[in-house]
């Protein structure tokens, strides 16, 4: 009898949306691998993970959760459901149990995305309003996506889906890494998350690591195959 392949479930970051998986989607699927790429809420930490952990328990069998960016920081937490078999990285934050996203990038040189942010505010359902940040459009391409085609970064600067700021002062309530296994790609180039913190977070979880060199943040976008590929790899190793 075959044993099922793992559902590979992709977990986009901040600035972005599902569509970003695009090429790996479609590389995953000539596979045979079964992929899912829900939105992320982009609300916060704990109900961000939450969300995601709410579509891993609605999926029959072993998943294998990605997380882009932000939603390493996802994955991190939500990975600790029973059916979840093994984490992948790509460009991504992996927090420790009680750590911040903000501890973490404190204990390294800044990236370009810190000065780049432009703030906004949005209403809460008390009548209160809260903060929620993106990339000035004009710096969209060199922060995030150096590797990607003029005319793409422009659409994809102008479809921006915002991050609560409350998001990079959560602490994580899990961090699956310590008992699943992991795989991460550094993106070698990247300009939002530093790549120092990328190769600490990868030592540290333990990670079959990747590194491509001249990858931007938009890793996903600009070298699908390569992102695949090491999904691939979690998930054969998995199955």
């Amino acid at each position: 009898m075959t044993t099922p392949l793992p559902t590979v479930v992709l977990v986009h970051g901040a600035f972005a949306d599902a569509a970003t998986w695009i090429g790996v989607i479609s590389e995953l699927r000539s596979h045979g691998i079964p992929v899912l790429a829900p939105p992320n809420p982009l609300r916060g930490l704990a109900s961000d993970a939450s969300y995601v952990a709410s579509v891993v328990a609605q999926i029959d069998g072993p998943v294998v959760l990605v997380g882009h960016s932000y939603g390493g920081a996802l994955i991190t937490v939500a990975g600790a459901a029973d059916n979840v078999v093994g984490l992948v990285y790509v460009a991504a934050f992996v927090p420790h149990e009680d750590e911040t996203l903000g501890e973490l990038q404190g204990r390294f040189p800044d990236s370009l995305l810190p000065g780049s942010l432009k703030e906004w505010t949005y209403p809460l359902v008390d009548g209160d309003s809260a903060v929620e940040v993106t990339i000035d459009e004009a710096a969209f391409p060199s922060v995030f996506a150096a590797d990607v085609a003029e005319e793409i970064t422009r659409v994809l600067a102008a479809a921006q889906r915002p991050l609560a700021a409350t998001a990079f002062a959560e602490t994580a309530s899990a961090a699956a890494w310590l008992t699943k296994p992991s795989w991460a790609l550094v993106a070698g180039a990247d300009r939002a998350i530093h790549p120092e913190v990328q190769r600490f977070c990868a030592r540290r979880a333990g990670a079959v690591v990747v590194e491509l060199p001249d990858a931007s943040h938009a890793v996903a976008l600009s070298a699908p195959r390569q992102v695949a590929e090491l999904i691939g790899d979690a998930v054969r190793a998995t199955s």
